[in-house]
């Protein structure tokens, strides 16, 4: 064999041979931005539910799970693998309309109004509309939109929003799908028609209306499907919502001013009727969660669990944007998938009394699915969950000075937060915009209506701020937008220093002599005794594929 040229052998070594000095490990913010920037890639075209791109993801996902020693969380598997049902609304073969004096004016779609693809059914509808202020039945404190309101066979129309003297929480918990759509369904509304309200508007409607040609998902097994039972589910462009109320004793106009003035609302039919018709096109397929273990070392304890959850789903590919119609979701939710990672390297060194499980979620952007799978059907115990964080766009946009942490006022998980915050520097901050309903909005909320303790987290801001401008902003341009990608500034420093703040609160709870409860003023601690909570359900075999139809 011919002996190599000495320089040529040189070129072949280590630099180390060379005298250079070893290339140093990369830092904690080259590490998480390195996930981040994994997730968001074209490559994963945008990570939609049930896609190839988010079977990717996972796949990366599991792979450094199993890199940094964590077990898998699923027997002897990474993944839970989710059945669900894909719908898509057939745009063309829709159609949307006002009838007065048995005349219909049409309504446009996209224009006007938007048919949800995910709830009602398909077919047609025709059906007399009134208006029920907020549409809210919250017993708890004695607020009925719906009370002494004939809506036996008609659509209940709302607006977005609710009664600000009732709490964040409560409110939110009454005004989730599925405790709505049950209210409706009792009161006998046969479907909804939502008005949306400018002042809380987090996206601009073009958006909105171009979300209906996404893919819609629903739970497989029917038991599972909280959205079933009402036939159409319409929202309104607030620049349009004049039409409906043509002729009504209350202009749209009055009923926002005092909706956001929080006076009393009207109740009254409105004189047009709403006639509909959709068509859907059904397949079934499957999504899996990505589930990590890191048992627990203490004996006495690691049969508890604590759960750190974000959800690895986004939107896929969409609607183009200035030729751009890849939906990277970069800060919803990559990043959160790149800190739940990032805390599990930290705890794998740490050694937490109680067992910690990562779990990455699928099809939060569908409705919460993953996570309400995982909820009933957990992978351990249910009874052994102990607690949730769940990060879900915790947006990093600037210095990590004040933290919102959704559900902080409802169990002594306030606590540990409070102290661990202290230790970072960083200050605690209340919900600044409960009409956001963000307490229901993501994970968290499907562990606790099975009873777990939860928490979810945002960077804080102060009112009136450059901060606070910044964070609302980012929503107007990049809230389920293809710009939601690598280009946009991140503030990779202050991502770091909460995923500190983070490990060292999981590792607070992990280690603490009892497991966190509800605060005895909670309303959710009814869900811990089990009023309302469902048993988790039992697996089911596997479902044959669905024709698409």
């Amino acid at each position: 064999m011919r002996t190599p040229h000495l320089l040529t052998t040189l070129c072949l070594l280590p630099s180390l041979a060379l005298g250079a000095a070893p290339a140093a490990p990369p830092s904690d913010a080259e590490r998480w931005w390195g996930h981040v920037r994994h997730l968001a890639d074209d490559a994963m075209q945008g990570r939609d539910t049930g896609t190839e791109g988010h079977r990717k993801a996972a796949a990366y996902v599991a792979e450094q799970l199993a890199a940094l020693g964590v077990k898998p969380g699923a027997g002897d598997s990474y993944l839970q693998e989710v059945p669900l049902v894909s719908r898509q609304l057939v745009d063309a073969k829709s159609s949307l309309a006002l009838v007065r004096d048995g005349r219909a004016t049409p309504l446009v779609i996209g224009q006007d109004a938007i048919i949800s693809p995910r709830a009602g059914e398909a077919g047609a509808v025709e059906a007399a509309m009134v208006f029920v202020g907020h549409g809210l039945s919250i017993p708890e404190a004695g607020y009925d939109d719906l009370a002494g309101v004939d809506l036996k066979g008609k659509i209940a129309v709302y607006l977005q929003g609710g009664p600000a003297h009732v709490s964040g929480p409560l409110r939110a918990h009454h005004s989730s799908q599925a405790e709505r759509t049950k209210a409706l369904k009792k009161a006998g509304a046969i479907g909804t028609v939502v008005l949306l309200n400018p002042k809380l508007e987090e996206t601009p409607w073009s958006r909105t209306a171009a979300s209906r040609h996404q893919q819609a998902m629903t739970f497989a097994d029917p038991a599972l499907d909280e959205s079933a039972g009402l036939q159409i589910s319409v929202a309104v462009n607030a620049a349009h919502a004049q039409k409906l109320f043509a002729g009504a004793p209350h202009s749209f106009q009055d009923v926002l001013k005092r909706a956001n003035a929080n006076q009393p609302m009207p109740r009254f039919e409105l004189p047009a009727r709403l006639k509909a018709s959709s068509e859907r096109v059904s397949s079934r397929t499957t999504s899996p969660n990505v589930v990590g273990l890191l048992p627990g070392s203490d004996p006495a304890l690691a049969g508890e669990y604590v759960v750190l959850t974000a959800h690895l789903d986004h939107v896929g590919v969409g609607q183009p944007v200035d030729a751009d119609g890849i939906y990277n979701g970069a800060m919803d939710n990559a990043t959160g998938v790149a800190a739940v990672l990032e805390v599990a390297r930290s705890l794998q060194a740490r050694k937490p009394a109680r067992s910690v499980l990562f779990v990455l979620v699928t099809g939060e952007e569908k409705g919460l699915l993953g996570s309400r799978y995982f909820a009933l059907r957990p992978t351990v115990p249910a009874n052994a969950l102990v607690a949730n964080f769940n990060l879900d766009m915790f947006l990093p946009l600037f210095a990590f000075e004040r933290v919102v942490a959704y559900g902080q006022e409802e169990s002594d998980l306030a606590t540990p937060l409070a102290q661990v915050a202290s230790r970072h520097g960083v200050t605690l901050m209340p919900d600044p915009e409960p009409n956001r309903l963000l307490f229901i909005r993501s994970d968290q909320y499907s562990f606790i209506r099975q009873g777990v303790p939860a928490l979810s987290f945002k960077f804080g801001y102060a009112p009136g701020s450059a901060e606070e401008r910044t964070f609302k902003a980012w929503y107007t341009r990049h809230y389920h937008a293809p710009s939601d990608d690598l280009s946009q500034p991140i503030h990779k420093e202050g991502a770091v220093k909460f995923v500190g703040m983070l490990a060292d609160l999981t590792l607070a709870v992990a280690n603490a002599p009892a497991r966190p409860r509800w605060n005895d003023d909670s309303f959710f601690r009814r869900f811990a005794q089990g009023e309302g909570k469902r048993d988790p359900l039992p697996e089911q075999t596997a479902t044959p594929p669905m024709r698409a139809r």
